[in-house]
């Protein structure tokens, strides 16, 4: 079974390790920031762009960490124009 993504929350409790959930932490560093607006539900294309396209022209490298996306609100509360 292919893994999709992972879920995260902020927290200032020590969460209880349950079943399939864990902890870790993101970690530091500079990292690349593209703001998707409109509509969510497919961000490849913007996966595609900064993998594609921006990471080589940057001069810039891949940490050995998965791309991480921040939702900034919900999208059902959020007009796509």
């Amino acid at each position: 079974m292919r893994r999709f993504c992972d879920l995260c929350i902020e927290t200032t409790n020590r969460p209880r390790r349950t079943g399939k959930r864990s902890t870790g932490e993101i970690p530091g560093g500079r990292c690349a920031v593209l703001s998707v607006v409109g509509n969510t539900d497919n961000l490849e294309p913007a996966a595609l762009y900064l993998y594609r396209d921006w990471l080589p022209a940057s001069g810039e490298e891949a940490h050995n960490f998965p791309i991480y996306c921040q939702r900034l609100s919900s999208p059902r509360k959020v007009p796509e124009a």
